[in-house]
């Protein structure tokens, strides 16, 4: 069994999660084209990370070092010195990350998700962390309605295929025993380009956990390679690459 690290802050450590999920992204114009590739997420407590069987620890780590700007001590530090820096404190209240973990040494989050707590237990914010291929990260601040929808404008390149122009629509509620999350990219006079993320909730045990990497291998190498693969044949089918901005190191990602 997989169990949550001693408590850190807050008490009664919620039990980290495992989602075998369906990503899937449509692009509409200049041309249509279909992404869709199957991956694992890990759902955990940021206060209590889940600490594996020695043997199974390759298949699972959560580095500070891997988030926001690689230098905070912990994973906690790291976003509560990104919130600092927006003027939130959420005074010792849960976080719930949604992430990959590193995996045999390997780790690429395109989207991590951060659900954001008070002491009291009251939603707060959620922060949207980005990574791109080219090994940069960005963060965004949003403040969900009540229905899990926020806007937020563009402002760091993603797809070379993209400028950095338009709005983010996302509908981020928070996961339950299903995972329904939805990004759309908003843009003048184009149709949107949509993201979706489904999946389905399971306990994280050492099985789970190991039926999960026999079936997705080098998850996150997998996850990358995708990307990388469907941009070629994007790029072949005569889609205009947008010139990238001053290059954004992780040291610099606010």
């Amino acid at each position: 069994m997989v169990t949550p690290a001693p408590p850190a802050r807050h008490a009664s450590p919620r039990p980290p999660a495992l989602y075998s999920c369906t990503v899937r992204h449509v692009r509409r114009a200049p041309v249509r084209h279909v992404l869709r590739h199957r991956t694992y997420l890990w759902l955990v407590d940021l206060d209590h990370l889940p600490e594996l069987p020695r043997l199974l620890r390759p298949l699972a780590r959560f580095s500070p070092h891997d988030h926001f700007t690689g230098r905070a001590p912990t994973l906690r530090a790291a976003l509560d010195g990104f919130l600092a820096g927006h003027g939130i404190d959420l005074d010792g209240g849960r976080v719930m990350m949604l992430a990959h973990a590193r995996v045999l040494g390997h780790v690429f989050n395109p989207l991590t998700l951060y659900w954001c707590h008070d002491r009291e237990g009251a939603p707060r914010c959620v922060v949207a962390e980005v990574h791109n291929t080219y090994g940069e990260r960005h963060a965004y601040l949003l403040h969900p309605t009540d229905t899990g929808t926020a806007s937020v404008a563009k402002d760091f390149y993603v797809s070379p295929f993209f400028p950095v122009d338009g709005h983010y629509a996302m509908r981020l509620p928070p996961p339950a025993e299903r995972l329904r999350l939805t990004v759309k990219l908003d843009r003048p006079g184009s149709p949107p380009f949509t993201a979706t993320v489904t999946g389905a909730r399971r306990p994280a045990t050492a099985p789970a956990l190991l039926r999960l990497t026999l079936r997705h291998p080098f998850s996150t190498l997998a996850v990358s390679a995708a990307i990388r693969f469907h941009g070629v044949r994007l790029y072949l089918r005569g889609l205009p690459v947008q010139p990238r901005p001053g290059r954004r190191t992780p040291e610099s990602a606010t």
